[in-house]
């Protein structure tokens, strides 16, 4: 193919138009700012929002509890399969086999009504997050453990991939990186899911074509090479030394940039508090401080701002958590926007097919095979 031309990656052309989140002028949620949302709401009420269109009440949000409990659990031969799949595979692969799996185990797999969207999202929701701790246990030597009722879904994911209960602090620190990986306008992971889903194809085809968009090292991927960066940093030991060598050799540092944000991802922002505080609570001090080096030297060397996969896998990594979970937590926020997004396009849906130039060869006579 030729060099980048006109539209490329479909920058700057509008493919359609949503409800669900906007990321003109600032960054929303149906109308609420992403930062009222990370200081206001649990991630609980944010899927809720993003569902149903308004933040829910008291007793709505008791019910969505209730329905999101009650369908934490996996099939047993879903947990079979998951126990015979090779140890050493992505956990994003499993994630892919995971959401294809549970579609025939759903009994609403074919209702294409309002609510029958939202039951299967209200599945997925509590489902997905079941089948990474049930894979990454399996192939970590461990049986799986079940989500305890009442205990929120940040909780619950801390307490079953690590064994033990988390503190109130990782909590929230983990309920705000949920709300902020939930949505995000029409980035490719998304907009795959709207295309799958114009086909009049089911919820979980959709979800499942999701993660694999999500998969790759320049969407959610990103934030694993974000702690690969970090770890030959914090070996190296001069941050500054380091960053100004990989500058110099055009290296690319994955987690600054960002195609839609210029002047800096809101996201970045709002997370790197929760990253300051859990490295001074985990005794990380020396690496915030080496992320910071690189920061301002990247942001003032090439006008690149961090953008939410930098601090994101800093958290992370404060937490104990291994790198191989970091994109599959990132599907188990982003199905609640997905989903809100097939929704919408079922709703008003028209087939998308977009056009393309042509830039190959002009028109040209077949020549036989005797005469090549």
């Amino acid at each position: 193919m030729s060099g980048a031309g006109k539209g490329e990656g479909l920058e700057g052309i509008t493919a359609g138009e949503t409800a669900v989140c906007t990321l003109a002028g600032h960054m929303s949620y149906r109308g609420y700012t992403i930062e009222d949302l990370a200081a206001g709401a649990t991630f609980e009420e944010v899927a809720y929002l993003l569902l149903y269109g308004e933040l829910p009440k008291p007793s709505e949000l008791a019910a969505f509890n209730e329905r999101i409990a009650a369908a934490a659990k996996l099939p047993e031969p879903i947990v079979a399969t998951l126990k015979s799949l090779p140890r050493n595979i992505p956990l994003m692969d499993v994630m892919r086999t995971g959401a294809s799996m549970l579609a025939h185990f759903d009994a609403d797999l074919a209702d294409d009504s309002r609510a029958g969207y939202l039951r299967k999202t209200e599945h997925l929701m509590a489902q997905l997050p079941l089948v990474m701790s049930t894979a990454f246990r399996f192939r970590t030597g461990r049986e799986p453990r079940e989500f305890e009722p009442g205990k929120s879904l940040a909780a619950n994911i801390l307490n079953v991939v690590r064994d033990r209960d988390p503190e109130a602090y990782e909590i929230r620190a983990m309920d705000v990186s949920l709300v902020l990986y939930a949505e995000h306008e029409f980035n490719a992971s998304t907009f795959t899911a709207r295309v799958v889903t114009s086909t009049l194809a089911d919820l979980h085809s959709a979800i499942t074509a999701a993660i694999g968009a999500l998969k790759g090292p320049l969407h959610g991927g990103a934030n694993e090479r974000v702690m690969d960066v970090l770890k030959q940093v914090e070996a190296d030991g001069d941050a500054e030394r380091w960053i100004r060598n990989a500058l110099a050799n055009k290296v690319r540092i994955m987690g600054f940039g960002h195609r839609v944000y210029k002047d800096g991802d809101p996201r970045s922002k709002i997370i790197k508090p929760f990253c300051e505080d859990l490295a001074k609570r985990t005794g990380n001090e020396r690496l915030e401080k080496m992320a910071d080096v690189i920061e301002r030297t990247i942001t003032t060397e090439k006008k690149l701002p961090a953008n939410v996969d930098w601090p994101s896998g800093r958290l992370y990594h404060y937490m104990g958590l291994p790198i191989e979970l970091y994109t599959p937590m990132f599907v188990c926020s982003r199905v609640t926007g997905w989903s809100a997004h097939a929704l919408e396009q079922h709703e008003n849906n028209r087939l998308i097919r977009p056009a393309a130039e042509y830039v190959g060869p002009a028109v040209r006579p077949f020549v036989p095979m005797a005469e090549r």
